[in-house]
């Protein structure tokens, strides 16, 4: 069951208490680009996005990001470190979010300003803990960084803000190591109340990334922590997104696009499956329809599964059965079998 935490809106999208866990990325353009920011937040949105970061590395940037937002279809987050100008700037252009740490921006009047700016426009702030950021006197303290040096410098930066009686928060806690973040939400998770924006950083590319991604995000919310959630990778922003969804989806929680099943080939398959699959596979990409379509092989298991799906094929040799809410629909050769799935798709 979720942990039931406070919830705060990112511009339309709610985070936390019974909102679903929400998806996220961050763009990987130069913020002062403008067009080309907007181009890759219109995929990622199309994609099932529902929020964007953006780094704003300089006061070029935090003025562009005004405008991206006000034409952007999601909500936008600005990514502030150390200077308070930037954040100051980005408020007053109406950003829907802060990622900063109130810790890192300097002096107490500083963050205050920020803090007050925000608190006039109801702006939450993220608080990112990253263990490879940790401040120093925790570092010379927990000889590295650990889990509960990761939860002492999140409540650290979290009393900033309280003290400043601010609650528009959220919090991350990253690490590139899997069971490391882990058990850093979990300890976080037990001391306070505001709503957790869950990843692993650094994960890698798409193969190792969505491994360590799936493993991490996937045992903490089978255990109801996180409200928010970005799968962080090495390559294209909307693989994050999918990778994200098909976690969500595999754990019942959420539901964006298609079930595809497919079975992993024998010695008894006879016909090209991994061509058909892929084939099918990418052309599902596109489709937002909550049905199940089964891809399989052979004889064994083929027939039950492809029966149990809204649409599926169980092959045969060079050919194979269509099925349609588990009723034969006919006999498709093997070259036509994925064009044949995807106009019965398209038909329901």
């Amino acid at each position: 069951m979720k942990k039931i935490t406070r919830q705060i809106k990112i511009g339309t999208v709610r985070i936390g208490g019974d909102a679903p866990c929400a998806v996220q990325s961050m763009c990987s353009t130069d913020t002062r680009n403008i067009s080309a920011t907007l181009t890759q937040i219109q995929g990622l949105a199309v994609g099932g996005c529902e929020i964007i970061r953006c780094a704003v590395p300089d006061m070029d940037a935090a003025v562009t990001l005004s405008k991206i937002k006000n034409e952007s279809p999601i909500p936008v987050i600005a990514d502030i470190h150390f200077d308070y100008k930037l954040a100051l700037k980005v408020l007053e252009g109406g950003i829907d979010g802060l990622r900063l740490n109130p810790g890192n921006i300097g002096d107490h009047w500083k963050v205050a300003e920020v803090v007050k700016a925000a608190s006039e426009r109801q702006v939450p702030i993220r608080i990112g803990v990253n263990a490879g950021s940790l401040e120093k006197e925790l570092l010379e303290r927990y000889g590295h960084p650990t889990a509960e040096a990761m939860v002492e410098s999140a409540l650290g930066h979290v009393r900033i803000l309280e003290d400043l009686g601010y609650q528009e928060i959220k919090i991350s806690l990253k690490a590139s190591d899997v069971m490391k973040t882990v058990s850093a939400y979990r300890l976080l998770s037990t001391k306070v109340d505001y709503p957790l924006h869950i990843g692993i950083t650094e994960a890698g590319t798409l193969f190792s990334g969505t491994i360590k991604s799936s493993v991490g995000l996937g045992i903490l919310l089978s255990e109801g922590i996180g409200d928010t959630l970005r799968v962080s990778l090495t390559g294209d922003v909307l693989d994050e997104v999918r990778v994200g969804y098909e976690i969500l989806k595999s754990l019942g929680l959420r539901q964006r696009g298609v079930n595809f099943v497919s079975c992993p080939t024998c010695g008894r398959c006879q016909i090209n499956l991994v061509q058909v699959a892929e084939t099918v596979e990418r052309r599902l990409q596109g489709i937002d329809k909550q049905i199940t379509v089964a891809v399989m092989g052979c004889a064994v298991n083929g027939p039950g599964e492809a029966r149990e799906a809204d649409v599926g094929i169980a092959g045969g040799k060079g050919e194979g059965l269509l099925f349609r809410h588990g009723e034969i629909i006919r006999k498709v050769p093997e070259d036509q079998l994925a064009e044949a799935l995807i106009d019965e798709i398209n038909k329901l």
